[in-house]
């Protein structure tokens, strides 16, 4: 018997643990009929109850829960790619100053190689 009261009560705390963290973590948007800081206080001070209500009043139903992606807005873009002044990433193969560059440093590097006496034939 005492088994059984030892089991319930590690269930309990199970609960407790379970709606302490999903209440902490659920958006303050989210919550349901009473703000986030007052669902934390009730699940803290009134463990198993507290648990409880807030499984069946507090927790966002399924339906209104979000996965936890960044916020798009209604562009669907992201906002760190609106902000003013931000560099944007181009194909390296279309930049022609860039090729030139790369062209230019190659032979740079080819010259330098020639000059230099030493070993060739390896």
């Amino acid at each position: 018997m005492l088994v059984l009261f030892e089991g319930f009560g590690l269930l309990l705390l199970g609960l407790w643990i379970f709606a302490l963290f999903d209440v902490i973590t659920t958006p303050e948007i989210d919550c349901r009929n009473l703000p986030k800081t007052a669902w934390i206080l009730i699940v803290l001070f009134l463990p198993d109850i507290g648990s409880i209500i807030w499984l069946v009043a507090g927790r966002p139903t399924a339906w209104q829960r979000q996965p936890n992606l960044p916020y798009k807005g209604n562009s669907g873009r992201f906002p760190e790619y609106d902000r003013p002044g931000r560099a944007v990433a181009n194909n390296p193969d279309d930049d022609a100053t860039f090729l030139q560059g790369l062209r230019d440093r190659a032979e740079e590097q080819r010259r330098k190689a020639r000059e230099q006496p030493g070993d060739q034939g390896v």
